[in-house]
């Protein structure tokens, strides 16, 4: 797509305005890594889920919550309801999921 601007200022003035789309985009596909403690309150292996009831994780702009993650299975061998646990988390493609877990 061409576009054809009057001035210099025209074109700086879109870009401007366009550059913030780009971070956004940029930040979503980058997601930080947060770690935090919380509890295990619910665990459905099959489904590749757990839910952790857990403080605030700011890096992830989440209050104190009782919240459903995603995770593989196979990081929940040894884990059980009730388990206090310490765990790594992001945000990718609008979930939030557990990359890493112990207790």
């Amino acid at each position: 797509m061409k576009f054809a601007f009057r001035s210099a200022s025209q074109a700086a003035v879109l870009a401007a305005l366009l550059s913030p789309i780009a971070v956004c985009s940029v930040a979503q596909a980058q997601s930080p890594e947060a770690k935090a403690s919380g509890e295990v309150r619910r665990i459905d292996a099959e489904a590749g889920k757990i839910t952790l009831k857990h403080g605030n994780i700011d890096v992830l702009q989440l209050p104190a919550m009782t919240l459903v993650y995603r995770i593989e299975p196979i990081l929940l061998e040894g884990i059980q309801v009730g388990d206090k646990v310490k765990f790594t988390a992001q945000r990718l493609s609008n979930e939030y999921v557990v990359i890493k877990i112990s207790k």
